[in-house]
């Protein structure tokens, strides 16, 4: 079977293929999505190891559930939505634990696989300068750090937008609130960012 190629079919129709017993079909949707979901998880647990056993439990669940997708909803939404509860299932277990809290700040760990949100910041262009890739550098750092920190509800909402490019109508409809809302999350979001890369501003518009 020749392989599936993005240009070819949509997410959801591979979904329904796989409904229909082609397992090709599930493996092409695990190579679209398995990086962006594994960076989504990793920026709300923070560990690469168990951000790589959720990612697994997510497609696990997926295949669980197949029978349940609605052939006219989404795929990333609702992978999604299974990604964001499988990450809430896991901390909430962590706090039992008394593991660092979902708040805490800590450090960026970068994941082995796929481009971190700081990393997607960074200038490749061979002709950057030492000093601008050493600042590209930092920055993404920085940003990786300011979204680490960001509130919870902020954060999702964030990632979800960012990472997993997922309409703001349909992040309503995976968090449970108002898409005014969402959006008033976004914004806040965006600002706190904004406020704490703030002496990088300028650079940050030569590396976008």
């Amino acid at each position: 079977m020749a392989p599936i190629s993005r240009e070819e079919v949509t997410d959801e129709v591979l979904m329904m293929r796989f409904q229909g017993g082609d397992r090709a079909a599930f493996a092409g949707l695990v190579r679209r999505h398995k990086t962006n979901v594994y960076n989504f998880i990793l920026r709300q647990v923070r560990l690469p190891q168990v951000a790589e056993d959720l990612v697994q439990d997510v497609f696990v669940k997926i295949v669980q559930n197949a029978a349940d997708f609605k052939h006219e909803a989404r795929f990333s939404t609702w992978a999604y939505a299974i990604a964001r509860n499988v990450c809430i299932d896991h901390l909430r277990k962590a706090a039992l634990r008394r593991h660092p809290s979902l708040d805490q700040a800590q450090g960026g760990e970068k994941g082995e696989e796929g481009p971190t949100l700081g990393e997607r910041t960074a200038d490749a262009r061979p002709e950057a300068s030492v000093e601008r890739v050493a600042i590209g550098a930092e920055l993404g750092q920085r940003i990786t750090l300011a979204v680490e920190r960001l509130p919870a509800e902020q954060r999702e909402v964030f990632l979800l937008r960012e990472i997993g490019h997922v309409p703001f109508k349909d992040i309503a409809e995976i968090t449970g609130v108002p898409e005014n809302t969402v959006k008033s999350r976004m914004r806040y979001a965006l600002e706190r960012l904004q406020e704490a890369l703030s002496e990088y501003e300028d650079y940050a518009r030569a590396l976008r």
